[in-house]
């Protein structure tokens, strides 16, 4: 039998990435795991489980190739002909670079209303500097965990 993890036994811990020069899917791929509870022993997937990340750095973040300026995200606002898609580079101009990292964590989660909790853990900040250091995160250093985590 397969035992489950109950409510009162979940523990979240926190952690603290320094998102500069790390490429945006890697560093997406790596954070929606950790949010959902993927890298302990006691992941189930109907439980939230996951782990509180504060991710610094937000506007030094990197994409690979010509994805910066060419790729496109889409939104419908529900009208006829209401198709709407804006790219990193204008985000990153109108000053909503977190958005980028937010949204391919949003679509890295699975649907739902367990994974818009699970986002609600993540913590984005433009600067160094977070309001979150009573919680004694533990620091992730992002780019030595792979050599590829890196973009020069």
């Amino acid at each position: 039998m397969t035992p489950f993890t109950k409510k009162k036994e979940i523990k979240n811990n926190w952690y603290i990435i320094n998102a500069q020069n790390a490429p945006v899917g890697r560093l997406a791929a790596y954070i929606s795991k950790v949010l959902r509870g993927k890298n302990k022993p006691t992941y189930n997937p109907h439980i939230d489980n996951g782990d509180f990340v504060v991710v610094t750095n937000i506007d030094k973040i990197k994409f690979t190739g010509k994805k910066f300026f060419n790729k496109k995200y889409y939104k419908h606002t529900g009208h006829p002909g209401g198709i709407k898609n804006i790219s990193p580079q204008q985000l990153k101009e109108k000053n909503k670079s977190q958005d980028i990292l937010k949204l391919a964590v949003k679509r890295m989660l699975p649907g739902g209303p367990l994974s818009k909790k699970q986002l609600t853990k993540l913590k984005l900040y433009q600067g160094e500097n977070h309001p979150h250091e009573l919680q004694k995160p533990k620091i992730i250093n992002f780019e030595n965990l792979n050599s590829k985590n890196i973009v020069k």
